[in-house]
């Protein structure tokens, strides 16, 4: 058999990059390499030759997934023509869906690599890009665009951050339960619950303006 070419080098490894991406979501990083392989439509013996350890792997798997999501959010604003708060009530709809629920693979990385990542060394490449993700996450839910080169000791900077915060941390939690309850009335009930606090927050004046 001859050599791979570099162009089709180049999309076996971007082939493997997106199942990863999508599996690890779907079953975590615990997945073996020989199945990430077969599910890619590739040999197992090909891996190595991609990426140095299944831990390189799974840092570039994770950014894939968070740069996915950026893309999610851009198109929101756009489609909602630049308007804020429409595109997060939008955002929030679909989040905290039973579509969304059902299918982990294409989802959120923030929700479905959580338990992955808090078992992940501190200093691994993969925790700082799921750091980086969640706290980006965190800011499209802001009620304005962080900055991370303004002050951050500001009071108003520091209240739109914990708003952010503080909606992802209720998206996430009711995600996450709604999974490990699902074929449970209660399931849907915590998805309703969670979407229904959360828009009624964003129609509301901050309690800390």
């Amino acid at each position: 058999m001859g050599r791979v070419s570099q162009q089709q080098a180049e999309e076996n490894r971007r082939r493997v990059v997106e199942t990863a991406a999508r599996l690890f979501r779907e079953k975590g990083t615990h997945l073996s390499v020989a199945d990430l392989m077969k599910a890619s439509g590739l040999t197992h013996g090909g891996f190595y030759k991609q990426f140095a350890s299944k831990d390189a792997l799974i840092d570039e798997a994770t950014g894939h997934a968070f740069a996915e999501l950026t893309q999610l959010h851009a198109a929101g604003l756009e489609r909602h023509a630049g308007q804020r708060d429409e595109a997060r009530q939008a955002l929030i709809d679909n989040y905290l869906s039973v579509g969304h629920r059902d299918n982990p693979a294409d989802g959120c990385p923030a929700a479905a690599l959580a338990a992955d990542m808090a078992r992940e060394p501190a200093d691994s490449e993969a925790r700082r890009v799921y750091t980086k993700g969640v706290r980006d996450f965190a800011a499209a839910l802001a009620d304005e665009t962080a900055d991370e080169t303004a002050d951050e000791t500001a009071d108003e900077t520091a209240d739109e951050k914990a708003d952010g915060l503080v909606r992802l941390s209720t998206m996430i939690g009711a995600l996450v339960l709604s999974r490990a309850t699902k074929g449970s009335l209660l399931s849907e009930e915590i998805l309703d619950s969670a979407r229904a606090a959360l828009i009624r927050g964003l129609r509301e004046p901050s309690s800390s303006s």
